[in-house]
């Protein structure tokens, strides 16, 4: 991961929240969106909660536990290979759509106040800082945390794009690399080291796919 998550973060936090101030989003509020089973206002309150969720484990103690490494917490997460219907994901959707329910001026406010609150927090914690993960439950330093959620800006930042007929909003290199090293790695654990390469060099052998979940 780049040596500097936390600025990276803090850019792609500051893209998700711009798409989801869009005048556009708001029009199509309660529309389905390019995701199966999330309105456009749920999926913009998912994207908007990685800023959320990065405020909320800021605002506990640090914890007792060791962090995990990063593919290991992906190894743990329940909603990798789930189907649509599982409990994990249901919950997921579930928790996109209560959080819309205030409507798009609420949530774009709510995102932008959190803007402004994670760009003095996160600056200001120590290096090595651990981060419990609630919903895991276990811990991760902070750098790793940024760096899932990093990921999920940039891929639900996509979806939500897709969904309101927006171009997909451009991410700093450092945010891409990032993603990109991380997907790479989840996608070579799932199909193997061949089936990425062919994907990437072969396209007469490369597998149907190679996606990273």
């Amino acid at each position: 991961m780049p040596t500097d998550i936390r600025s990276t973060y803090l850019e792609a936090a500051r893209s998700a929240v711009e798409l989801v101030q869009q005048p556009v989003v708001a029009q199509r509020w309660q529309q389905p969106s390019a995701l199966t089973g999330f309105t456009v206002g749920g999926l913009a309150a998912h994207l908007a909660s990685q800023l959320f969720l990065a405020a909320n484990v800021l605002a506990v103690a640090e914890p007792a536990e060791e962090p995990i490494p990063l593919l290991e917490h992906y190894a743990r997460v329940r909603w990798i290979g789930s189907s649509l219907d599982s409990e994990a994901n249901v919950s997921i959707r579930q928790a996109g759509e209560d959080a819309a329910g205030p409507g798009a001026a609420a949530l774009a406010d709510r995102a932008q106040a959190t803007l402004t609150e994670l760009r003095t927090t996160i600056p200001d914690q120590p290096s090595g800082r651990v981060v419990f993960i609630s919903w895991g439950p276990w811990a991760l330093t902070l750098d790793t945390f940024l760096t899932t959620r990093t990921m999920e800006i940039a891929v639900h930042s996509d979806d939500l794009a897709v969904s309101v007929d927006l171009p997909t909003p451009p991410l700093p290199v450092e945010a891409t690399d990032t993603v990109l090293q991380l997907l790479t790695q989840l996608a070579v654990r799932r199909h193997g080291p061949t089936a990425v390469m062919r994907a990437l060099s072969r396209a007469e052998r490369a597998p149907e796919s190679v996606a990273a979940f």
